[in-house]
């Protein structure tokens, strides 16, 4: 199974020029809200029409502005996931699941599809309840359920968590992840949480002002984001302007320290950047003096903020996340694995 998109439209001001392509797993689209995300979905759904480009899923045209081709909803097989689920209030689970399979007239067909789904989805024994009687994960999985239950060639999840609370989010993502396992299809998951996208997705998408900044594999993006945009949109929290000095050595004036990386440097080097639980204070590389200069306390760590010795009085603090079990001492020093010293270009 495989999915290609490449297509523009213009909304007002604003222009959504987007090109990606999926496989067999699960890709994030992960953006600010405003930056186009939903609006790209809607497109590969057929609900909103490009002004011009190309959808193509496991072969077949699903729109194609040079040929005319621009298939209806209907004829897609697209399943798509709205962030309010659209349940209808007054039909029980069974009934809810079964619209699904509006086309198909075989009634043990029906039967048998909507047993294994319910199965897969763990609803069993709730057939007969209404969305206002279920939990909101249960009315997420009632409303999977009735996408998956007419096997779509493609899934898409907008915001699939955004309406629940931090501890059910957490639960139902765990859920959602074995769940997709066995869906086996390309998956588009569209959101704003990087946590999130690290969690569900296979490989991640940077959408940002209608366009595709980068698409990589999950943990190659996080640990090497190579644009001051893409390390921003994954939680970087210490990014400064930074000068190429040797092949594994660049120079941060602001900071007054070089740093040496793993990672060779390229041409076009711009500025660094350094994770807050990237720095350690028993590590010998990259090591400096440091002040620290405030504490923001949280429930299970805490956040130092800290200058080095040489640095710029008009530049900003750097951030230091640690376990509240490991305060660092004095004399107070931070060091850098070279591994997690990240360069960024362009």
């Amino acid at each position: 199974m495989s999915l290609f998109v490449d297509f523009r439209k213009k909304l007002g001001a604003f222009c959504l020029d987007v090109c990606f392509d999926a496989a067999d797993n699960v890709l994030g689209l992960l953006g600010a809200s405003g930056s186009g995300k939903s609006m790209t979905l809607k497109c590969i759904a057929g609900i909103e029409k490009p002004d011009e480009g190309k959808i193509v899923l496991d072969g077949v045209t699903l729109f194609d502005s040079e040929k005319r081709i621009n298939l209806p909803p209907q004829k897609r097989k697209v399943g798509y996931l709205f962030q309010s689920y659209a349940l209808f209030p007054n039909m029980n689970v069974r009934q809810n699941i079964l619209c699904g399979l509006h086309g198909e007239s075989d009634r043990g067909f029906r039967e048998r599809a909507l047993v294994e789904i319910l199965e897969m989805t763990q609803l069993q024994g709730f057939e007969k309840h209404r969305p206002h009687e279920l939990s909101g994960g249960q009315q997420q999985r009632v409303a999977l359920a009735r996408i998956l239950v007419g096997s779509p060639n493609l899934l898409m999840l907008d915001e699939p968590f955004s309406a629940l609370d931090s501890q059910l989010r957490a639960h139902l993502q765990v859920e959602m992840r074995e769940l997709l396992k066995s869906f086996g299809k390309s998956v588009l998951l569209v959101t704003h949480d990087r946590t999130e996208a690290y969690r569900l997705c296979h490989q991640i998408a940077l959408v940002d002002g209608g366009k595709i900044l980068t698409q990589k594999d999950t943990k190659a993006l996080f640990s090497d984001p190579e644009s001051r945009e893409a390390a921003l949109m994954t939680g970087c929290k210490n990014i400064m302007a930074a000068e190429k000095t040797g092949a594994y050595e660049l120079f941060v004036p602001a900071w007054g320290v070089h740093l040496t990386t793993a990672l060779p440097l390229r041409d076009g080097l711009t500025a660094v950047g350094i994770r807050a639980h990237y720095f350690n204070a028993r590590t010998n590389h990259n090591r400096y003096p440091v002040r620290f200069v405030d504490l923001i306390e949280e429930p299970f760590e805490n956040i130092f903020q800290f200058r080095y010795e040489k640095q710029d009085e008009n530049s900003p603090s750097l951030w230091w996340h640690l376990p509240k079990d490991r305060m660092p001492r004095e004399p107070y020093e931070a060091g850098i694995a070279p591994q997690n010293v990240l360069p960024l270009y362009g």
